[in-house]
């Protein structure tokens, strides 16, 4: 029975997601920024929301009430399955932008709506590239306020245990000027692990913390700021205590989906790394690993006004 069920959710979730990425696209055509703005906020929620519905999977968020929608800031959260996307895109509160792998980016139809939406591509084999698509980050947050979400450990931990943080979210938050929300995914990979195709209906919690201020924290100090996040999110993860109600409710389908992937015992091999949300590359540094966050052009200590 849970093989059907995969089946009616790939095959409604393809569907689903061509109609609203289809969607996106045409109105990015038209010519209407602030029409294409408002539709960019709604489709993924939309979207989302149905291939959750379609998977029986429940979300649950915690620490909403305390969370300032409206100011600029980055957003990192673990990351154990894709379901972690779709959790996130459609219950996250206020507006949003991904930060994620180029690949994405190159999925037919639906890579050409993601880039209308705003969402910024990382490639991660090129350092200028992706020092540039940081920049481009940095840009949408000091112009629009924008809240930036990332997943710092690069990609779907195998085993769900918070794996090592990358530094360009960091880099990217000092350069900015803004503060690090940490934000724990939990149930994801009870739904669909890494390595598996089927998905099996669950309940999914997401746990947002304190902000970290960045004031503290220079260029030079960029690792004590990654190690405060990985402990908050870690807190996070193991049920320490945050502020405010939680809100829970079944997801609504209202509208799209997409396939999802899956989880169980018996899966196969997972769709491509490529189209997962992601961390940047890291320049080379003492121990030979890239951050492009690290490049020069992310050196400067003295920071921009923060945006009020």
């Amino acid at each position: 029975m849970i093989y059907l069920r995969n089946v009616w959710l790939y095959l409604a979730g393809l569907v689903l997601t061509v109609f609203w990425a289809s969607r996106v696209v045409l109105h990015s055509l038209r010519g209407d920024p602030c029409g294409l703005e408002s539709f960019c906020e709604k489709a993924p929620r939309v979207w989302s929301l149905g291939i959750l519905r379609l998977a029986g999977v429940e979300v649950e968020v915690e620490g909403a009430q305390d969370f300032v929608p409206d100011r600029p800031q980055i957003v990192v959260a673990n990351h154990a399955s894709w379901f972690d996307v779709f959790a996130v895109a459609a219950h996250f509160p206020g507006v949003y932008h991904f930060v994620a792998k180029q690949e994405l980016s190159r999925i037919p139809i639906f890579g050409a709506a993601w880039l209308a939406c705003g969402h910024v591509a990382i490639d991660r084999s090129d350092l200028s590239s992706a020092v540039r698509s940081l920049e481009q980050a940095a840009r949408k947050i000091r112009k629009d306020g924008a809240t930036i979400v990332m997943f710092p450990e690069g990609t779907r931990s195998p085993t769900g245990e918070l794996q090592p943080f990358k530094k360009g979210a960091f880099m990217l938050a000092l350069k900015a000027d803004v503060p690090v929300v940490p934000m724990a995914i939990q149930g994801s990979r009870d739904v669909m692990p890494k390595h598996h195709w089927l998905v099996r209906p669950g309940r999914i919690r997401i746990r947002i913390g304190e902000p970290i201020p960045v004031d503290a924290f220079s260029v030079k100090r960029r690792n004590a700021l990654v190690r405060e996040a990985h402990e908050a999110v870690a807190a996070l993860l193991e049920d320490v205590p945050v502020a405010g109600p939680a809100v829970a409710g079944k997801s609504e389908p209202s509208g799209s989906s997409e396939p999802s992937g899956s989880s169980g015992s018996s899966g196969s091999s997972e769709p491509p790394e490529s189209s997962e949300t992601t961390e940047a590359p890291e320049a080379p540094g003492p121990s030979g690993s890239r951050d492009p966050s690290s490049d020069r052009e992310f050196t400067n200590t003295n920071r921009e006004p923060r945006n009020t």
